[in-house]
């Protein structure tokens, strides 16, 4: 089973600005720098690692969780950073309904961060990383053509689940790794802003090295293309480069003991 998203790597235009906002503002640990490359070892088990490329990008979506009773701690360390913060059309930026609670914010790249915090994941199960108390990544943005079509893929084939099944968008659970499958004409709130497909590689982690194994098998009897090796493999869906990657260190049962509801529920 997929247990929660290992790596992301997104395009930049420049990685001096890249360590301005997420090292220098944001107080994310550098893993490694060179003049092409950055990666962020943002918690113990998610690295995020931005490539510089000479072409336009297509910003990104993605969403961090945060305790529940350290969001607001979180929000003013990024109100104080200087970033943009995106609000909503009646002007307000926190948004709080029903236990949950999120905040907008955007990079010099465009990519629409944001974080977010739910009253019912326990915040004893994972010790909270970087300035703005990141418990792991919770969602990453992938516009596709068809959401029910992408959504069937990547539940029948790496075996992740939906609470429900929507023509225009969708999260596509696997542990604590949420896809947010929409629908490439469906704007992000809280701006309106185009979903355009970002390049971008999306890493999956699995302690279970048979899943693996059914996954690679799977993939030779339906004919997808893929590569491989002992402890990861690679594909295409969608136009979006995923890997599943063996994480042996990772707690299999990490999502179940957060009280996560899907996880509560299989």
């Amino acid at each position: 089973m997929i247990t929660h998203f290992s790596k992301l790597t997104l395009q930049t235009v420049s990685i001096q600005g890249v360590h301005q906002v997420y090292a220098d503002r944001l107080g994310f640990p550098i893993l490694s720098q060179s003049d092409k490359q950055i990666t962020f070892q943002v918690t113990p088990d998610f690295r995020l690692t931005f490539e510089e490329v000479y072409e336009p990008i297509s910003p990104a979506h993605i969403a961090f969780q945060v305790p529940y009773s350290l969001f607001h701690e979180s929000a003013k360390k990024i109100k104080e950073s200087g970033l943009l913060i995106v609000r909503w059309e009646d002007g307000h930026d926190i948004d709080q309904e029903k236990g949950r609670m999120n905040l907008y914010f955007r990079d010099g790249d465009g990519n629409l961060l944001e974080i977010i915090a739910h009253e019912y994941v326990s915040e004893e199960v994972v010790l909270p990383s970087t300035p703005l108390h990141i418990l792991y990544l919770r969602e990453v943005g992938c516009p596709v053509e068809s959401v029910p079509v992408f959504t069937q893929w990547l539940k029948s084939n790496i075996g992740m689940k939906t609470y429900e099944d929507g023509d225009i968008f969708n999260f596509v659970i696997g542990g604590t790794a949420h896809i947010v499958a929409t629908w490439k004409n469906r704007p992000w709130i809280p701006i309106a802003m185009k979903a355009l497909p970002p390049k971008m590689h999306v890493t999956f982690g699995t302690p279970d090295q048979t899943f693996l194994q059914k996954v690679r098998r799977r993939f030779e009897k339906s004919n997808v293309l893929f590569h491989s090796d002992a402890h990861e493999l690679t594909f295409v869906r969608e136009g979006y480069s995923f890997s599943v990657i063996h994480t042996p260190d990772y707690a299999p049962d990490t999502a179940s003991k957060l009280q996560l509801p899907l996880s509560i529920s299989s």
